[in-house]
């Protein structure tokens, strides 16, 4: 199925490119035949990727700069148009979770100041500077990356990232009903938790990977190479029709949490 999602004489932007979920949709795009635009403070990550995809005969770039810079967004933008004369798939990935990002009552003010910058005000900030350049481009897809957490709430206290993710999914909607009759779709991306090194070390433990594991119905964590098969489906016109989702890719944590009306 992968190999009709052709992305040839395409340029996409990804933010948060040099890792995680970031780096495997970079992959994937590109070997779709995308040229990739890497936005990531990250320069030793960001220069990696790229390699990668050079070496595998594919068109990369790195762009340098925090999400949360309006000047730093506003450059990625401009050079993946200078790189390739044009934009057409957006996905505003980059994100951050504190270790101190906690209860309404206990999260420092920075912290949550932090977030909120990052994880939301980068997504518009992302969308501020790239609806211009897909509209130039003749329309696009944008997939920004939310969470199962916007839509259920989370079950360990992270008030900053729960509200960052319910902005982005809102702001989401939003963009796709605006922009629809004007080619662009937007979509939601809802990750489930995903195995990480971090996640990883946190669920080291026995009874703490228990107590996770059985809100997941399919008794894993997903992978971050399966989260990019996602926003490589929103990406490509094999979802020509599909705007303004809340696209779960969580194992169907959400429909366990669902109460039956």
């Amino acid at each position: 199925m992968a190999a009709q999602r052709s992305l040839n004489e395409k340029t996409a932007l990804v933010t948060g490119g040099g890792s995680g979920i970031g780096r495997e949709t970079v992959l994937k795009l590109a070997d779709a035949g995308a040229e990739v635009v890497v936005f990531d403070r990250d320069e030793a990550g960001g220069r990696a990727v790229v390699k990668e995809v050079q070496a595998n005969g594919g068109r990369a770039w790195l762009a340098l700069g925090d999400v949360s810079n309006d000047a730093d967004v506003k450059s990625a933008v401009a050079q993946a148009l200078s790189e390739t004369g044009a934009l057409h798939v957006l996905f505003n990935n980059a994100g951050i979770f504190p270790d101190a990002d906690g209860s309404p009552t206990q999260t420092p003010l920075d912290v949550w100041e932090q977030v909120i910058d990052v994880n939301l005000k980068g997504v518009f900030l992302g969308c501020r500077h790239g609806i211009p350049a897909l509209l130039e481009s003749g329309g696009g897809s944008i997939i920004n990356t939310a969470s199962f957490v916007a839509v259920v709430g989370a079950a360990t206290s992270q008030i900053a990232y729960t509200a960052s993710k319910g902005g982005v999914l809102s702001m989401t909607r939003e963009i796709a009903v605006e922009y629809a009759r004007q080619g662009i779709r937007a979509n939601a991306l809802c990750p489930g938790p995903v195995r990480t090194p971090l996640l990883e070390e946190l669920l080291s433990e026995p009874e703490a990977r228990a107590r996770r594991m059985v809100h997941i119905p399919m008794g894993r964590l997903a992978e971050a190479e399966e989260l990019a098969d996602a926003v490589l489906y929103l990406a490509s016109d094999d979802s020509s029709y599909v705007t303004g989702t809340t696209f779960m890719v969580d194992g169907g944590i959400t429909s366990a949490y669902v109460t039956p009306e």
